[in-house]
């Protein structure tokens, strides 16, 4: 399951080794500067939009990867029945965060948005 923490100026996403292999991703850190919002959604899955390119998506169960639409790139590691964090970032490498995380709720209200 992936980490999130936040330290001085910058949150850091960090995945176990099985995300990093299904999921074709890395670790990421962005500075809290590029943080446009964030918000704590109910479930992942549910709030997951475009198509995987490339990653993992076991339909109703998991989502790793990369997510693309239209004018936007996420990076995505959600699962089944777990709140997810969503960040929208401005000059990064992804334009959106989707992350599960059981306190996504705290996490969102400590970042300075």
């Amino acid at each position: 399951m992936a980490t999130i923490e936040t330290g001085p100026g910058a949150l850091r996403v960090s995945l176990t080794g099985p995300e990093k292999v299904f999921g074709l991703l890395r670790d990421i850190e962005v500075p809290l500067s590029a943080v446009t919002s964030a918000e704590a959604v109910p479930s992942g899955l549910s709030a997951l939009r475009g198509v995987r390119a490339p990653g993992l998506g076991v339909p109703g169960l998991r989502a790793i990867g990369t997510w693309r639409r239209r004018g936007e790139k996420t990076y995505v590691s959600v699962r089944r029945n777990q709140p997810a964090l969503r960040l929208r970032l401005a000059g990064q490498r992804y334009d959106t965060l989707l992350v599960g995380a059981d306190d996504a709720a705290e996490i969102a209200a400590r970042l300075p948005v």
